[in-house]
């Protein structure tokens, strides 16, 4: 009985998710899912990527969170629209939160749309959002096991940043063992390495998305 439901979960959220889809497609809208653990540099990530894009393209953000506005204080703080999703308890953003949220954006007005999934390595990935690409950050701080203990996530997405690569001469992490796993579950991936400290990598990372919305 609970596979059930959950299947009549995923199928509503399919539907609504693309009726987003259609929405971002006759908007001109490329939407990227991004997801990762708490603390592993999404907030940072976006704010880089935006200061890099934002004179070339049309930026508006989604953010969700189970309680509080900081990360979306953040986001406004650069002059782009942003909206903010309180799950209130819930570990995933859905398709449905995502349609409700569209009434507060100006989908005329943007060509490009991130929305910051909730910090979990599980949930996120099996939702739907009507998204063009998922990608998922993992900090080096969380180290190399992370892939082969959480494989979803890394199936699912287009995209890995690894991210605070400029700590990598603190930690006792292989990035070579990360690139094997994560490739070995999803060898089409594209892995980036950055650092939001430093910006190393933040020029790579935008500039090939630039491709993918042009």
């Amino acid at each position: 009985m609970k596979i059930k439901i959950a299947a009549k979960i995923l199928d509503a959220n399919e539907k609504i998710a693309a009726e987003n889809r259609q929405i971002f497609d006759n908007n001109k809208i490329f939407t990227i899912n991004l997801m990762s653990s708490p603390g592993a540099g999404k907030t940072s990530l976006l704010e880089k990527t935006i200061k890099y894009l934002r004179e070339k393209e049309k930026v508006g953000v989604i953010v969700g969170d189970i309680a509080g506005t900081d990360d979306a204080l953040r986001i406004n703080s650069l002059g782009v629209p942003v909206v903010q999703i309180n799950t209130g308890g819930a570990c995933h953003l859905d398709a449905n939160m995502i349609n409700n949220a569209l009434e507060d954006i100006p989908i005329n007005d943007i060509n490009l749309l991130f929305i910051e999934n909730v910090g979990n390595l599980v949930c996120p990935a099996e939702f739907n959002l009507g998204e063009n690409i998922k990608v998922m950050i993992l900090s080096l701080t969380e180290g190399h096991d992370k892939p082969l203990k959480y494989p979803l996530m890394f199936q699912k997405s287009s995209v890995l940043i690894l991210n605070k690569i400029d700590l990598k001469p603190f930690l006792d992490v292989s990035i070579e063992k990360i690139k094997v796993d994560v490739t070995s579950l999803n060898p089409s991936i594209k892995i980036f390495e950055v650092s939001c400290k430093t910006n190393e990598g933040i020029e790579n990372w935008t500039k090939w998305l630039q491709t993918l919305i042009s």
